[in-house]
């Protein structure tokens, strides 16, 4: 049997409605500090479970979250998983509403640590392009 693109469908519609709530301020927990949002959703194959990957950040773009700062925002995000429940109810068309679990996402936060790296490493695009420009005048 094929696979059924439903919880993909199921995840991008989780992810644009909980994304609203966010945007519009619909979720008014106090916790929600910083920018918040939904980078993804993972539906299980039969729809019950839907995994919310939260990515957050300061304000201040120097600044980064802390740990106590993101146990605080999933933390809130747990209170608020009623409501969010309810709204996914009001908005989709499923006979079930599937469980909410929170994560952070730090793929955000791996990256930055990735590019650092790289910018450490200082490599320089131009010294490879002029090697290969003399090695054709040498066979010519």
């Amino acid at each position: 049997m094929g696979r059924s693109h439903r919880p993909q469908r199921l995840a991008e519609e989780i992810k644009k409605i909980v994304g609203d709530l966010l945007l519009k301020g619909r979720l008014k927990d106090p916790r929600f500090q910083g920018m918040i949002a939904v980078s993804g959703v993972d539906v299980s194959g039969d729809g019950s479970y839907a995994t919310l990957y939260i990515t957050a950040m300061a304000f201040d773009p120097t600044l980064e979250l802390g740990e106590s700062e993101k146990k605080s925002i999933l933390s809130a995000f747990e209170n608020s998983a009623g409501f969010i429940r309810s709204e996914l109810g009001k908005n989709m068309k499923v006979r079930h509403v599937p469980e909410l679990i929170f994560a952070f996402d730090n793929s955000f936060e791996y990256g930055k640590k990735m590019d650092a790296i790289l910018d450490k490493l200082d490599i320089r695009l131009d010294e490879p392009e002029e090697e290969e420009e003399d090695i054709e005048d040498k066979y010519r």
